[in-house]
């Protein structure tokens, strides 16, 4: 199992490092397909991911994708919500063969596995993208490696019945060891990337990295709370050793938003 799990971590990181550094339509392509396996898992859980419901869920994430590709993110609002719509309607024309918690879960995903998800292709699209992205991996990597290390060393009190293996020490250790690696990178990044922001680009990096830390957290618990709900373990086993995409990414599906606006209102 260690070796499985070693080798897909591997593979993983070499695949986000090739699509992060290469960006446009690769990164774009990559993302697309990741949400779309995010769509699915957690649209399986309550066995709507063979339905007409979810297939407008699935038209509705990859007609995201283009519109923010070809128009920008101010475009996207008509199309998510004349999709929330189509879904709604379907809802009648089918009725009563679903019930409202599983067409709820449908339009749960546009905005979870979907939307969220989006702005970490996002931030690559930004100016000096190819320096910021990593913003999001060293929040959310760095939450969840120091939250761990410091949950296994010194952890005593737990932090939430979601998850038994969480610490209130180990968030904490996760939050500071995170905004250290923020800060440390603001040491190697261009003077391009210096003069984008209206601030310290030390503190802005040490910020963002707390920041994506704390909400890296939340992240992790929401996923576990979905599979709370439905008893499951995990949502699939697309990964050897990890489970699913949600499984894997679950952490930065939060941290992408805000890594993202936190740039933007920094920006001079």
């Amino acid at each position: 199992m260690f070796v499985k799990r070693l080798m897909s971590a591997a593979l993983l990181l070499i695949l986000a490092g090739v699509a992060l550094a290469t960006g446009g339509l690769f990164l774009l392509v990559i993302s697309i397909l990741v949400s779309l396996g995010g769509t699915y898992e957690l649209l399986k859980v309550d066995n709507m991911h063979k339905t007409m419901p979810g297939c407008i869920t699935y038209v509705s994430v990859i007609g995201f994708y283009l519109f923010l590709h070809m128009k920008g993110l101010d475009a996207v609002a008509p199309w998510i919500v004349f999709s929330v719509m189509a879904i709604l309607a379907m809802y009648v024309f089918v009725y009563p063969k679903h019930h409202a918690k599983s067409i709820a879960l449908c339009i749960m995903a546009i905005m979870y596995t979907g939307v969220l998800t989006s702005f970490l292709y996002q931030t690559r699209c930004m100016e000096c993208g190819n320096w910021l992205v990593w913003l999001v991996l060293i929040a959310a990597s760095g939450s969840d490696t120091f939250a761990y290390l410091t949950g296994i060393c010194i952890g005593k009190h737990h932090f939430s019945e979601l998850s038994p293996k969480k610490t209130i020490e180990g968030c904490v250790g996760g939050v500071v060891g995170a905004a250290l690696l923020g800060l440390l990178y603001s040491l190697f990044v261009s003077e391009q990337v210096v003069e984008m922001f209206h601030m310290d680009i030390r503190v802005l990096f040490t910020m963002i990295g707390a920041i994506g830390a704390a909400v890296s957290q939340i992240g992790d618990l929401v996923a576990s709370a979905v599979k709370r709900n439905y008893g499951i373990k995990d949502y699939s086993r697309l990964i050897p050793g990890h489970g699913g995409i949600l499984d894997r990414f679950d952490s930065i599906l939060y941290v992408a938003p805000v890594v993202y606006y936190l740039l933007v209102w920094c920006v001079s």
